[in-house]
């Protein structure tokens, strides 16, 4: 049952200090997987290192990194290079969100910020990553992207823009890199219940606009996209590129 294990592959994951980069951590370390844990805070990271390990036996690396500065993406993957002698697996989750409003209210900044960490981060954090698995012959990109990337949500219109760019740009890495044999694949959730979400979900109205027309009548959680983490990061997937899995309790029906 090899195929079904991630025994001895790396993965780097963004935003893996909460939530679903957490989740996926989790997820991965028990399959037998190393992880790379990237976010913006150690102690968090730490944190979130120390439950894993606990739970698994798997101590991850704890690496912080602010997806969108070049040269601490260069660490992160120099760093794993160093200490595990290879990167089998990138998931692409660090996001944020300033912003919540009509989209020509945003200003530059914010505008800068959203698609610096949402898009720019994961191409360069993936180029990178793609230059040792060409090496290798062998790889996997997983990318969060979002039902908000092509499908209208008031006052995200900004995250979704960046978000559409993330779908796109896994379609284009698909194609380029799938000679080398990586994979490049996304996951689209709906919204589900994070630190991240918080403002959504919290509210009572939103939240039952959002589950109106939502066949499982649920908010989702993190270990509901931890299915489709590990399907894509499995050789079982090997066969899979190019392709964005929604994972939204069947939302984007209506």
């Amino acid at each position: 049952m090899k195929e079904f294990s991630l025994k001895g592959k790396v993965a780097i994951i963004t935003g893996a200090s909460r939530g679903i980069g957490e989740a996926i951590a989790f997820a991965y370390s028990a399959l037998g997987a190393d992880c790379v844990l990237a976010s913006r805070k150690e102690e968090l990271l730490k944190e979130t290192a120390a439950k894993i390990e606990s739970q698994t036996g798997k101590k991850p690396l704890v690496i912080a990194t602010h997806v969108a500065k070049s040269d601490q993406l260069a660490y992160l993957v120099n760093a794993t290079l160093e200490t595990f002698g290879q990167i089998d697996i990138l998931v692409n989750n660090a996001a944020t969100n300033p912003v919540f409003g009509p989209s020509l209210d945003c200003d530059e900044a914010a505008w800068g910020k959203i698609m610096d960490v949402n898009l720019k981060g994961p191409f360069f954090l993936t180029k990178l990553v793609s230059e040792e698995m060409k090496k290798r012959g062998y790889g996997k990109v997983v990318n969060l992207a979002s039902v908000a990337g092509y499908r209208v949500m008031p006052g995200l219109g900004i995250y979704s823009i960046s978000k559409a760019g993330v779908i796109m740009m896994t379609k284009v890495l698909a194609f380029e890199l799938g000679s080398f044999g990586i994979r490049v694949n996304a996951i689209a959730p709906g919204l589900v219940k994070t630190k991240f979400s918080q403002a959504l979900w919290s509210d009572d109205d939103i939240l039952k606009e959002a589950l109106k027309f939502q066949p499982l009548q649920r908010l989702l959680e993190p270990p509901d996209i931890v299915g489709a983490a590990i399907f894509l990061a499995l050789p079982i997937s090997d066969a899979i590129t190019g392709q964005v899995f929604t994972v939204d309790g069947g939302r984007n029906l209506v």
